[in-house]
């Protein structure tokens, strides 16, 4: 964790060289963010509930994979940049050191500008969490907890098979961004919404739904059941598969010779 920390440090130090850029990239983020809240603003004044959700509860859908994904793009952007890394060789610099392969990607690279995504969805969090009328307890407050740490695990389990593709196409495949961006988009409203089939695919394929949907049913006291409060850790099994997916690429990895 100390080397860790190190790298942490010497990412932003660089990208706050220039200062300018960088606060106006973060001021970009947040712009960004806040016309996808409007989005949803806009579709509560026609609809005044969506699937029996509030405009303040989809909020918590809206910050809640705001956060997770922000954070996952923050410190798995080395995967979002692994094709450019093969191209150039510096895998192959990655692959005879005594690391983590995974520890070293993520260290290569992280985007400290989607602190303005971030920054949005902590101010969405603060309006929707008193607002939204769920009495909150320590077993709740521990359940939003985990729907926005296992929700950044498992869109960096995205981010890994995203990656791995590289291995076989060189470059990175665009239909992933339909669950990374897509499943990002998709969680402003529960992903009930999106009709049942849709539900089960983010449910049993790729787990999106186990760290939205239905924790928040337990928050909103429609599910009393322990498993939907713990639903978001069953979701970090996608882990797995996602790492395998990604060694098995390694395997197959012949050198660019640079």
């Amino acid at each position: 964790m100390k080397l860790f920390g190190k790298f942490f440090s010497i990412h932003i130090k660089s990208q706050m060289q220039y200062k300018s850029s960088f606060f106006l990239s973060v001021i970009g983020q947040f712009c960004t963010a806040f016309a996808t809240l409007l989005g949803v603003y806009f579709m509560f004044t026609r609809f005044f509930s969506v699937e029996g959700f509030t405009f303040d509860q989809a909020l918590l859908c809206f910050a809640t994979m705001m956060m997770a994904f922000g954070l996952a793009e923050m410190i798995g952007r080395g995967f979002d940049l692994f094709p450019q890394m093969l191209g150039n060789g510096e895998f192959d610099r990655i692959l005879v050191r005594p690391q983590g392969l995974v520890y070293q990607v993520v260290a290569s690279k992280m985007d400290f500008t989607r602190l303005g995504r971030l920054s949005q969805a902590i101010l969405v969090f603060a309006y929707a969490i008193p607002s939204s009328g769920i009495a909150w307890t320590l077993d709740k407050i521990v359940t939003l907890m985990l729907m926005v740490v296992c929700g950044s695990l498992t869109f960096f389990g995205l981010f890994l098979i995203y990656a791995a593709f590289s291995f076989f196409t060189v470059e990175g495949l665009e239909f992933m961004n339909i669950l990374t961006n897509g499943g990002l988009e998709f969680g402003r409203y529960p992903y009930v919404v999106y009709g049942k089939n849709i539900l089960r695919f983010l449910t049993y394929v790729v787990p999106l739904a186990l760290v939205q949907y239905y924790p928040l049913l337990y928050l909103l006291d429609r599910e009393t059941n322990a498993l939907y409060m713990l639903a978001p850790l069953i979701s970090l099994v996608f882990l797995i598969p996602s790492y395998v997916f990604f060694r098995f690429g390694v395997s197959r990895y012949k050198s660019t010779g640079s």
